[in-house]
């Protein structure tokens, strides 16, 4: 029975493979049926067809015979199809291609200027080596063209037969070509000329295709004021990396990219700050330096009243910024409160802002909207806006107060993650600032039965060993937690009860004294955990040697807690600062770390380690020759693989 079963369904199984065979042979004998129609539109509907099968990744390289076919066509919808198709089969039937070659060079003197551009673009896009004999005549007429819009595609053109093959692109005098579009009448074939030398110069940085100078530079202030978004960034890329020959010539550029600071697009005004920024190292005249600060203000701000993911990179751009000049925005603080609907990202970075651009003058506004932050009802958010509360307390003397006072109101709350955070802040400014708060200390003791996650117990354990001479029944409180010490699961929490009966015993020796007994026998005797036996067995040798010597380590003066410290390293900063707009400046990470070319100019292997490593221990392991291990999991990256993606992460 079970055989016959076993039988039937694997009938089934062929057939099934037999039908979706069947039909997908069947769709690809209907296209070409189609694509050899006599009927105009149902060709058309056919080519249509095609693309949208190869969109979806079907594999439609069968039909490439059949779509050639239907190159001699004026639908200029049709001519746009078919040449997408011959660029992305071009690579894998290159013999083929060569059918479609007097049809281009038929197109490229169409009096159509679109279908000019489009056949000179088509053909420098299929990569194929033997088209490019076949290229040189209309791209060198096209470099001429009466057409703006084919000259810019033409220029464009020339860096990809250069990345073909480099010595072709300069015997024929295209790169030449490019170079005298710099000097075009029309600005987008001036900006597509910059982004293609650009793009040559990266290709081959030892042939120096070309530089610029001072006549180039007024050509391109020039320009820049008519191109559209793209076009201005590729020119204000190039002039952020030319050095000007002295500081009358940096400040006349400077100020003729700051209209750009009003521009619409986002990516423009932060590569023109990129490009102040820059050149600050070459204006010397402080008032200009200020006012070039100045100008810079209202576009970052206006970036804040975009789309959410715009807000993003703009508050990570923005935090770069800042740590070259930490006051540029401090009168704006109220610009970066947080608002009701903001994404929880972007939340995030508006706190690390706000208590970057904090100043004493504005701790108090400031800690009151911390306050309602720390009462959503986002854990995460909640935990970051306490933290925002005692690292202002921490940075200024005068906000201490205020914020002890916003984190008793929020214990108040008794809301568990709210008091959890809270006690862990609470203890941070004690410590930063102690014997200032000893009023406060005994209230927080009600808090004991409500605290309970690891940090924020061990927090207040601490702080009642600390100022145990300040609490009326600390004795009856340590006795408590010690009934419970064996069930702590965190060994922080465990540690931090054995060092508070020890500080107990030392400051009241005759009420601490059976308690520290209780506390050491426990950890020493019943607790499994090596690290709190060891630190109790010290305790308790120390103590039986010489109690003085307990005294004087156990009690003596803790060092002030300091702010960690989030800002970049000086080498790190520099570089993030040099490509601002960027993706590096949102992962704040260089981009010779996570792109191809430029990780391998670096000498950073791909498949490296180094991906994910910070810039100076990327720089440390370039320096040791340890940055040839492949990624776990990962294994090296295929270097063969033309169609590889430009990044070494995802997102």
């Amino acid at each position: 029975m079970n055989a016959a079963i076993q039988t039937n369904i694997a009938r089934l199984q062929i057939m099934k493979a037999k039908v979706l065979a069947a039909l997908r042979k069947g769709e690809n004998y209907e296209l070409k049926t189609e694509l050899n129609s006599e009927y105009k539109e149902r060709r058309k509907e056919a080519v249509r067809r095609v693309i949208a099968n190869m969109t979806v990744g079907k594999d439609v390289s069968g039909l490439f015979t059949d779509v050639l076919k239907n190159m001699h066509t004026d639908d200029l919808e049709i001519k746009k199809l078919i040449y997408l198709y011959l660029i992305n089969y071009a690579k894998t039937q290159p013999d083929l291609v060569i059918l479609a070659i007097n049809t281009f060079v038929k197109d490229a003197e169409d009096t159509n200027p679109l279908i000019r551009a489009l056949a000179i673009r088509t053909m420098g896009c299929l990569h194929v080596q033997e088209v490019l004999d076949y290229l040189c005549d209309p791209l060198r007429k096209c470099l001429k063209d009466p057409s703006p819009y084919v000259r810019k595609t033409a220029v464009m053109c020339v860096a990809k037969v250069f990345d073909l093959n480099a010595s072709i692109a300069e015997e024929n005098g295209f790169v030449e070509g490019v170079r005298d579009a710099l000097s075009d009448s029309n600005s987008m074939v001036v900006s597509n000329a910059v982004s293609a030398l650009v793009e040559m110069n990266d290709m081959a940085p030892g042939n120096n295709v070309w530089s610029l100078d001072p006549s180039l530079v007024g050509k391109l202030l020039t320009a820049i004021n008519e191109c559209v978004e793209w076009g201005q960034i590729a020119i204000l890329e190039t002039l952020v990396e030319y050095t000007p020959r002295d500081e009358k010539e940096a400040e006349n550029i400077c100020e003729r990219v700051l209209p750009r600071l009003q521009h619409a697009n986002g990516s423009v005004v932060l590569t023109t700050v990129r490009l102040l920024l820059r050149y600050e190292q070459f204006v010397r005249r402080a008032d200009l330096l200020t006012q070039f600060s100045k100008k810079m203000v209202p576009p970052l701000i206006t970036l804040l009243s975009s789309e959410p993911e715009i807000q993003y990179v703009a508050l990570r751009n923005i935090n770069i910024i800042l740590q070259r000049h930490p006051k540029l925005l401090s009168k704006e603080i109220r610009v970066f409160f947080c608002r009701y609907n903001d994404p929880i990202y972007v939340k995030y970075e508006k706190l690390d802002v706000l208590v970057r651009i904090c100043s004493e003058r504005n701790t108090e506004p400031l800690l009151n909207e911390l306050k309602e932050y720390a009462k959503e009802v986002d854990v995460d958010f909640v935990s970051r806006a306490v933290q925002a509360i005692s690292r202002l307390a921490i940075r200024y003397d005068s906000a201490a107060e205020k914020a002890i006072q916003v984190l008793l109101e929020l214990l108040q709350t008794k809301v568990n993650h709210i008091v959890q955070s809270s006690m862990v802040a609470v203890q941070q400014i004690v410590r930063r600032y102690p014997r200032r708060f000893d009023s406060v200390i005994e209230g927080l003791c009600e808090y004991i039965d409500d605290v309970h996650e690891p940090d924020a117990r061990a927090a207040l354990i601490w702080i009642l060993g600390e100022y145990s001479e300040s609490i009326a029944n600390i004795s009856n409180i340590l006795t408590s937690c010690l009934e419970s010490f064996l069930e702590e699961e965190d060994e922080g929490v465990q540690l931090a009860l054995v060092c508070a009966a020890v500080k107990f015993f030392l400051k009241s020796p005759q009420q601490g004294q059976t308690l520290v007994l209780k506390a050491l026998q426990t950890a020493t005797e019943k607790c499994s955990n090596p690290d709190v036996r060891d630190r109790a067995y010290i305790y308790w040798r120390l103590l039986s040697a010489d109690p003085n010597a307990a005294r004087s380590v156990v009690l003596t003066e803790k060092p002030p807690v300091e702010l960690d410290n989030a800002d970049l390293s000086p080498q790190l900063l520099e570089e993030l600062l040099a490509e601002l707009g960027c993706v590096s400046s949102v992962l704040q990470k260089p981009a010779k770390l996570f792109v191809y070319r430029l990780a391998e100019k670096a000498g950073v292997p791909r498949g490296s380690d180094m991906v994910g490593m910070g810039l100076e221990d990327a720089d440390n392991a370039l320096a040791s020759g340890t940055a040839g291990s492949s990624s776990a999991g990962g294994g090296v990256i295929d270097t063969t693989n033309e169609g590889e993606p430009e990044l070494l992460i995802s997102f």
